[in-house]
C-alpha cells in the first residue's frame, strides 16, 4: 500500500471535522473555506474514500427515519474552465438553473397528500425526523391539493431580514437556522422558511412504522407513482400545490450559464435568502443516476472567494518597453481577503470581446494571479461610457493595436532602450538597481545601452538622493556578480519583441549554439525550430541584426561573456525547481549554476519536473504539495550541490 502524504491526512481530518460540524448546526468556516480543503485533497488524492463519503447529523433524541429521494452530494465547479470541462461531456441541449441555497436539506414525506415526517439529511439515506419543528416552518405544507405519496425535497433558511432582527448573534443565516431546525422545544422554528427543487413520488405499502423505528425503504415494498415527465414538468407541479420553489433559469449554451452566473452574482446581496452558487442539470430526469451518492448529470456551479462583482469607473494603460496595457481600476471590493481597487484587462481584444465600458459591472477574479483579472461582463447600465486607448506615443508615432497588443512600432523609441536595460538587470539578478534611477540615469542620456551600466562608477551613483557610497558600491557589485551567461540568457536580456529565455534555449539546442550561428540562421531555418514561427522567426533574426552593435559593445568591455556551448553536463536531461531561500547562492544564482550544467531551470511544479530544492520539505508550501502529488523528488540544498559536483554560483564559467 503506498504511504499516504503527510498533508493527506491532514486534510481528511480536517475535513472530516468540518463535516460533523456543518451537519450538526455548528460550522466554524465558510462553505468557500471547506472548498478549499476538499479542492486540495480532490487534487492530492482524487481516489480518497472521504470525497464520496457524506457527513452525518448526530442529534440527539430525535427519531429516525430513511428518505425516499437520495440526498447524496453534488459535484461542483468553482470557475468557468472547470464547469465547462464538465458541459464537453455530458452536452445538454439545455441547461436548467437555479440558485444553491445555503441552507439545510430537509425532505417532506407524504401519504396521500398528508405529511407524515420531516426528514433531515443525515447520512444521505438515514437522517432526523424533526417533524414537529418543521410544521411550524413557513412553506411547510400540511396537506396538499392532490393524494400525492412521495418525498418533496428543499432547503431551511433563515430570510436575512430575521436574522438581522432576532439572532445577530449568530455568523450567519445558515448556522442560525441549523441551530433552530433541531432543537427540542422547538423554539424558533416559525423564524424558518422551507424552499423546495425537488419531488418523487413512491407509495410504501407499509406506512405504519413504530416511533423510533427506520422508515422501511425495501424497493419491492415499493409502487412508483407514475414519474414526472421532465424537471420542469416537476417545478411545474411543486408551484401548483403551493411550494415556494427555487428560482429557474433556461440557457441554451454552457456560456449562456456562464453569464447568468455573472448576473446573480451581481444580485446576490440583495436576495432574501444565502445562496453559494448555482445548481446545473439538464431537462431530463435520471433516476439511476440521481441514486448516486455524487450524481454525474447536475453540478453545483459555486461561487468563490476569489471573484466578486465591482464596477469598471476607469481605465489605466502601464507602459513596459513599447508595450501598453490595460488595467481597470474598480471600485474597492473585498476579494481572497484583501480589498482590491485594480483588475488587469490584458488588451484591446478583452475590451473589445467583453464589451466593456466605463461604468460596466464586471467580474474580477484572483485565481493566482498577483493582479485579479476581468473576466466577464455583468451589464452596462444607460450612462456607461466607451473605453479610449491611446494613439500614440510619448516618441510622437502612432501606436499599432493588434488585439493582442497595442505597442509602439518606433525601434528608436527611447522607452525601449530603457525597458531593455530592466530587461537586462532583472536577467543578470541585479534588481537592487531602482528603477527610479536607472529612469534618470537613462533620461540623462549617461546610460543609454547596456554597456554604459558596466561603466558606472561608486561615485558616480553615491550623488543620487538617499543612496551613499556603501549602497552604490553594493549595487555595482550586485550587477557584476554574474560575468558568465548561456547564450539563451543573452539574447533574452536584450529585450528583443517576443523573444524570450525558453523560446532563445530551444533555437541553441537545434544547433544554433554560438552568437555568430544564431545571427547566420535565416528565417526559414528558424522557422523550422520546434516552438517557433514565422513570426518569432523573423522577430528573432531582425532582433539580432538591429542589436548587433549594442551587443558586440558589450562583449567587448570583458565584463560579460557568454558561455561555450556544452555538450551534455553532470546535470543534463535533469530539471529543477527552487522554493523558499538558499543559505549558500540566491536562487537565481542556483538557476544559473543549473542552466550551465545543461539542465532546466524551471519556475514552477509540473509533472515531469525531476527535483524540487528547499530547505524547508515540511512547509507546506504549493510547490511541496503538488511536488508529493506528482511524485516529485524533494531534496535539499546539500543533496542539490552533491548532484551539480559541490559546485557553487561562482564556479559557473569555470
Amino acid at each position: 500500500m503506498p504511504k499516504k502524504l503527510p498533508r493527506v491526512a491532514e486534510l481528511e481530518a480536517l475535513i472530516a471535522r468540518h463535516q460533523d460540524l456543518y451537519y450538526n448546526g455548528q460550522p466554524e468556516i465558510s462553505d468557500a473555506e471547506f472548498d478549499a480543503l476538499w479542492d486540495e485533497l480532490s487534487a492530492l488524492d482524487p481516489k480518497n474514500p472521504l470525497l464520496a463519503r457524506i457527513g452525518a447529523d448526530a442529534a440527539d433524541g430525535w427519531p429516525k427515519a430513511r428518505h425516499l429521494i437520495p440526498m447524496g452530494s453534488q459535484d461542483k465547479a468553482s470557475d468557468p474552465e472547470s464547469f465547462l470541462a464538465w458541459c464537453a461531456k455530458v452536452a445538454y441541449p439545455e441547461y436548467l438553473v437555479q440558485y444553491k441555497l445555503d441552507g439545510a436539506s430537509l425532505e417532506l414525506q407524504y401519504e396521500e397528500g398528508r405529511l407524515v415526517r420531516a426528514v433531515t439529511r443525515g447520512d444521505g439515506e438515514i437522517g432526523d425526523d424533526i417533524t414537529p419543528n418543521a410544521c411550524k416552518m413557513r412553506g411547510v405544507l400540511l396537506r396538499l391539493p392532490e393524494a400525492f405519496s412521495g418525498g418533496v425535497r428543499g432547503e431551511v433558511l433563515m430570510r436575512h431580514e430575521i436574522h438581522a432582527q432576532k439572532y445577530a448573534d449568530k455568523a450567519n443565516c445558515r448556522n442560525a437556522a441549523n441551530g433552530l431546525m433541531k432543537r427540542k422545544d422547538g423554539q424558533g422554528a416559525e423564524d424558518l422558511d422551507f424552499v423546495c427543487y425537488d419531488a418523487a413520488g413512491t407509495v410504501p405499502l407499509d406506512t405504519t412504522p413504530a416511533s423510533g423505528e427506520l422508515f422501511a425503504r425495501d424497493e419491492a415494498a415499493l409502487r412508483r407513482q407514475p414519474p414526472f415527465r421532465d424537471e420542469l414538468e416537476k417545478l411545474t407541479w411543486l408551484s401548483r400545490m403551493g411550494f415556494e420553489t427555487v428560482p429557474l433559469a433556461r440557457c441554451a449554451t454552457p456560456e449562456a450559464v456562464i453569464a447568468h452566473r455573472a448576473r446573480v452574482m451581481d444580485l446576490r446581496a440583495s436576495l432574501p435568502f444565502d445562496i453559494d452558487g448555482l445548481v446545473v442539470k439538464g431537462r431530463t430526469i435520471d433516476e439511476a443516476d440521481l441514486a448516486r451518492a455524487r450524481p454525474e448529470g447536475q453540478i453545483a456551479f459555486k461561487f468563490s472567494l476569489e471573484e466578486a462583482v465591482t464596477t469598471l469607473i476607469a481605465v489605466e494603460w502601464s507602459e513596459s518597453g513599447a508595450n501598453y496595457t490595460p488595467i481597470g481600476i474598480v471600485e474597492p471590493v473585498r476579494l481572497a481577503g484583501t480589498t482590491v481597487q485594480r483588475a488587469n484587462l490584458c488588451n484591446t481584444n478583452i475590451i473589445s470581446s467583453l464589451g466593456l465600458r466605463l461604468g460596466s459591472r464586471v467580474v474580477i477574479t484572483k485565481r493566482g494571479e498577483i493582479i485579479p483579472k476581468i473576466e466577464a461582463l455583468v451589464e452596462n447600465p444607460p450612462d456607461a461610457r466607451p473605453i479610449e486607448a491611446p494613439s500614440r506615443c510619448s516618441c510622437g508615432a502612432f501606436l499599432v493595436d493588434e488585439g493582442t497588443r497595442l505597442y509602439c512600432p518606433n525601434p528608436e523609441c527611447p522607452k525601449r532602450g530603457l525597458h531593455r536595460l530592466e530587461k537586462w538587470l532583472d536577467v543578470v539578478g541585479a534588481r537592487s538597481f531602482g528603477t527610479t534611477i536607472l529612469g534618470r540615469l537613462h533620461a540623462s542620456g549617461r546610460v543609454r545601452e547596456i554597456a554604459d551600466l558596466y561603466s558606472l562608477t561608486p561615485e558616480e551613483l553615491a550623488e543620487y538622493d538617499r543612496m551613499g557610497d556603501t549602497l552604490a558600491r553594493k549595487i555595482l557589485k550586485n550587477l557584476r556578480a554574474r560575468t558568465v551567461l548561456g547564450l539563451a540568457e543573452f539574447v533574452a536580456g536584450f529585450d528583443i519583441e517576443g523573444i524570450g529565455e525558453l523560446l532563445a534555449d530551444k533555437a541553441v539546442k537545434a544547433g544554433f549554439d554560438t552568437l555568430p550561428r544564431l545571427r547566420a540562421a535565416s528565417v526559414e531555418e528558424l522557422d523550422a525550430v520546434e516552438g517557433f514561427a514565422e513570426i518569432t522567426a523573423r522577430a528573432l533574426r531582425d532582433g539580432l541584426a538591429a542589436l548587433a552593435s549594442e551587443m558586440d559593445r558589450l562583449l567587448a568591455t570583458g565584463e560579460v561573456r557568454i558561455a561555450p556551448p556544452r555538450s551534455g553536463g553532470r546535470l543534463a536531461g535533469k530539471s529543477f525547481c527552487f522554493t523558499g531561500e538558499l543559505r549558500s547562492m540566491k536562487r537565481a544564482e542556483a538557476e544559473a549554476l543549473v542552466k550551465s550544467l545543461g539542465g532546466e531551470a524551471k519556475s514552477s511544479v509540473t509533472k515531469g519536473l525531476h527535483y524540487l530544492v528547499t530547505n524547508d520539505p515540511g512547509s507546506g508550501s504549493e510547490k511541496n504539495r503538488k511536488a508529493e502529488a506528482y511524485g516529485v523528488a524533494i531534496i535539499d540544498e546539500d543533496a542539490f550541490l552533491a548532484l551539480a559536483g559541490g559546485s557553487s554560483a561562482s564556479a559557473q564559467g569555470d
